[in-house]
């Protein structure tokens, strides 16, 4: 069994480094510290967390990196409640919070490993992270417990957990929701690309069209990065060309953008348009006509990433990546439209 004087020996540095290395302190070099946990990894040397944690005060503060916080959209409080679950959850453990609020477009100046070793944060939750962020992959491949929401992290970190609902499984139930009312001009209203629920979302779409036969190539996908202002402008310029059955958005806020290009455009929703969202906003059940959505507990989210993240630091990981169940909230934006003539179908088949 190797211990962490093999690991000083093999790195040419002393134990205290080694063990700074892996208590997150700010005295060490990035490059030093990169490179005596590839030794340890090579040694198959793993620290004792639990008794690491338990006596050093260091790692009694939780950190939580927000951007989404600092969306200047008002409807969205996705965010926001992640924050109050969060903040219910660390406040029944014995560990206190740091809020870390950034803005993920613009995030070029300092690095999460950094700010949490100067605050001696002792583990960290991610929340509305670009996986294209230039910190994002320093932090999870680091030696710092974190959690991450709504990305499942291609990493064999045991330090990282994720938490998120299955956002390929409820992208292919409101797909499915759209085709078996007959839909067949869909459009979708797409996010970041460089996201990860944006990917998984595409992912149910795909599948659900395959289902009936169709393909992703042959429906109009537009990406508005999530923005209602976005959406607005993305429909409005696409209702003056095409008029599909049902736009397919994968956020609420989107929804909203296209809801009211659809209506400046004299169509009503759903008798010309069929209209749906994702993540069940408070606002959405309130429009008009009230949207269909998937529903995302995100109080629930906060909670169990803070609990997982307690989990990990403490040594009592039972499982990485956490499911949270999302719901189908069915409302007024969708019409069913009639089924396609028999024989005309058969024709087209023929031909």
């Amino acid at each position: 069994m190797p211990t962490i004087k093999d690991v000083a020996k093999r790195a040419g540095v002393s134990v205290s480094v080694v063990s700074k290395s892996f208590n997150n302190y700010a005295d060490v070099k990035e490059e030093t510290r990169q490179r005596i946990l590839a030794i340890a990894k090579e040694l198959n040397y793993s620290p004792n967390i639990n008794a690491r944690n338990l006596s050093s005060k260091k790692n009694s503060t939780l950190g939580l990196i927000s951007s989404g916080v600092l969306n200047d959209n008002e409807k969205d409080s996705n965010a926001f409640n992640i924050f109050k679950g969060v903040y219910q959850e660390v406040t029944n453990s014995r560990f206190e919070l740091s809020i870390y609020l950034i803005d993920s477009h613009q995030q070029k100046q300092q690095s999460y490993v950094r700010y949490c070793r100067e605050r001696n944060i002792g583990g960290a939750i991610l929340q509305g992270i670009r996986t294209d962020d230039q910190y994002y992959m320093e932090l999870i491949d680091s030696s710092l417990p974190c959690v991450v929401l709504d990305i499942m992290a291609e990493t064999a970190n045991g330090l990282i957990g994720s938490v998120s609902i299955d956002n390929a499984e409820a992208s292919r139930e409101i797909a499915r929701h759209l085709l078996e009312r007959n839909h067949r001009k869909i459009a979708v209203m797409s996010g970041t690309r460089e996201t990860y629920v944006n990917s998984e979302r595409m992912k149910g779409v795909a599948e659900a069209l395959g289902e009936y036969g169709m393909e992703l190539g042959g429906i109009d996908i537009l990406e508005a990065s999530f923005s209602e202002e976005m959406a607005y402008e993305l429909a409005k310029a696409y209702l003056l060309e095409k008029q599909p059955t049902a736009f397919l958005c994968f956020s609420d806020l989107m929804a909203f953008g296209v809801m009211q290009a659809v209506k400046e455009a004299g169509l009503r929703i759903p008798e010309d348009i069929s209209v749906t969202g994702f993540d069940d906003l408070l606002l959405s059940r309130y429009t008009q006509p009230p949207l269909t959505t998937i529903r995302q507990d995100f109080m629930e989210i906060g909670k169990l990433s803070a609990r997982l993240l307690c989990d990990i630091i403490e040594g009592k990981l039972e499982r990485q990546h956490i499911w949270v169940p999302h719901e189908l909230t069915e409302r007024e934006s969708v019409k069913r439209l009639p089924s396609e003539p028999l024989a005309e179908k058969e024709m087209r088949e023929i031909i």
